[in-house]
């Protein structure tokens, strides 16, 4: 048996071992793959593992060997699954497996915005605070959490982490969310978007992207939030309108955005959150800790296991 892995520096960044793997089979690991070389590489292969190298219907119907894809993501739509149904290819996914470090860039973002940390390092290393008449040097207002509404859009594994974060914090949190109210967690209400987007000081998008979801955060919903308000996004770009963002930033509809993703990746270069005011923008990290990569590779690993014992776990088809 042959397992391929299309893209493994996505994930092991060079560092991290897919040894587990060889226990079952021959591996051939590729750094990355491009669309051209996809065939060429899993052919003959039984498993193929990839994180954001597409596997399309043009793709899967050229590999008749294929049974398994093991996608290192929570996300699957990089492959056909309606033409992997049909090939009777059974699907997996990495459910959960970077739960806290996404809830911990949402709090990096969110601090560094209130707290200005990155702008004072830099400041000091201007000399600023060297020179400075006073004790201290300060030149922007500092905000404390405590008190302050929090909206999360989607109340998951992530929104539900990041909730409890935010409780310690003092925040009041709101939440937008399928779930039954009764059923959450003390010290979460059940609201709808409008008050989300109203009454928010700040607001954290957690929600899967659908057809419904996407631009959920739009011009209109823009001009509804508070001037002092804050954007975090560690869901999907897509979630809002990058350019009706950006413009809201520059004309102080809103405060501030912290955002781990955006709408193309990598980014556009003439993506306009670029060069907007108070926009913080972080490559796509969140998930990236070393403690959530060694995780994905585990449940990866035991996913193929599962697999083969005939009983496949975390299948999305």
């Amino acid at each position: 048996m042959k397992i391929v892995i299309l893209d493994a520096y996505t994930v092991d960044q060079g560092e991290l071992t897919w040894n587990g793997l060889t226990d079952f089979a021959e591996v051939e690991s590729y750094e990355r793959t491009s669309p051209e070389d996809v065939v060429s590489r899993c052919k003959g292969a039984e498993i193929v593992l990839t994180n954001k190298v597409a596997l399309d219907a043009t793709i899967l119907n050229k590999l008749p060997r294929l049974q398994y894809i093991g996608i290192l993501a929570t996300g699957y739509n990089v492959v056909d699954i309606e033409t992997a149904n049909r090939q009777n290819i059974v699907v997996t996914n990495i459910p959960a497996y970077s739960t806290e470090s996404v809830a911990q860039m949402v709090f990096s973002h969110l601090l560094n915005i209130v707290s200005r940390v990155d702008h004072y390092a830099r400041e000091n290393k201007q000399g600023k605070w060297v020179s400075s008449p006073d004790f201290c040097y300060l030149d922007h207002q500092l905000f404390e959490l405590s008190g302050k509404k929090m909206g999360i859009i989607g109340l998951g594994n992530t929104g539900m982490a990041t909730a409890r974060i935010a409780t310690s914090f003092g925040l009041q949190v709101f939440a937008y969310t399928s779930k039954e109210e009764e059923d959450l967690p003390f010290g979460i209400k059940k609201v709808d978007l409008e008050c989300i987007f109203k009454q928010c000081d700040i607001i954290s998008l957690h929600c899967p992207l659908t057809e419904t979801t996407h631009h959920l955060v739009n011009k209109e919903r823009l001009i509804s939030m508070k001037p002092t308000a804050i954007l975090i996004n560690t869901g999907r770009g897509p979630l809002v309108d990058d350019a009706a963002v950006a413009d809201a930033l520059k004309n102080g509809t809103i405060a501030a955005y912290g955002t781990d993703v955006l709408t193309t990746e990598p980014a556009s270069a003439d993506n306009p959150l670029l060069d907007a005011p108070n926009c913080y923008i972080t490559p796509h990290i969140a998930w990236a800790t070393r403690e959530a990569r060694q995780r994905l590779i585990d449940i990866c690993t035991e996913n193929v296991r599962a697999y083969l014992d005939g009983e496949p776990v975390n299948q999305v088809n």
